[in-house]
């Protein structure tokens, strides 16, 4: 029998050869490879959920006549969390939030907060860690509120929308949203932060 020596491809099975790819080195270093449209959403979503942030800081330090009235920001003398928490009506840590109302350390953690969500989201950098903070904040502010009362300690009726989810709930899952998307590369700084050595020996930082 004659043997063809030559080498050629034989017309069985092959099994696939696997290549790193832009997309797949891409995908392992934590870098945003959504569509285009996908990646607008997303980051539009990201700065607007930071602006929430970062907006509600400047307003409680400035007392830009919003939320905070003229001349009883934080910069004048007020604090950024004794009205809301000392007007607590409702939920199982009543008595706790009003102890910890106009309280200095309370001012400043709560501050600091809002200041480092803020900035993080919206330059989108450290969008795991803002998460974790601003889901923790948020959870605190819906206790707070309790939607699930129908009426508050006085007995009035608490006007509550909705027994769940209400803004907080809202803003907590958009930082989930963004931070498990990395939606930080599109319209902000989420590439160069990846690349940080820190960031890349640490995931959680991203």
């Amino acid at each position: 029998m004659a043997v063809d020596e030559h080498p050629h491809r034989s017309p069985g099975f092959h099994p696939p050869v696997f290549r790193r790819n832009r997309t797949a080195s891409a995908a392992s270093a934590g870098i945003d490879t959504h569509t285009a449209p996908q990646a607008y959403a997303l980051a539009s979503l990201r700065v607007l959920t930071g602006f929430v942030f970062l907006w509600a800081f400047l307003d409680k330090v400035f007392g830009f006549g919003y939320a905070t009235a003229s001349g009883k920001g934080w910069i004048d003398g007020g604090s950024p969390t004794k009205g809301f928490l000392g007007s607590v009506a409702a939920g199982p840590m009543q008595s706790t939030f009003h102890s910890w109302a106009g309280q200095a350390w309370v001012d400043w953690l709560f501050m600091l907060g809002m200041l480092a969500i803020g900035v993080a989201v919206m330059t989108g950098v450290a969008l795991r860690p803002a998460a974790v903070a601003g889901t923790a904040m948020m959870a605190l502010m819906w206790i707070a509120e309790w939607p699930p009362a129908k009426h508050l300690s006085n007995g009035s009726p608490s006007m509550s929308t909705n027994p769940f989810a209400d803004y907080h709930v809202i803003y907590a899952v958009a930082l989930v949203a963004v931070a498990a998307a990395g939606a930080g590369a599109t319209w902000g700084l989420g590439r160069l932060w990846a690349r940080l050595p820190v960031v890349r020996d640490h995931t959680w930082l991203r």
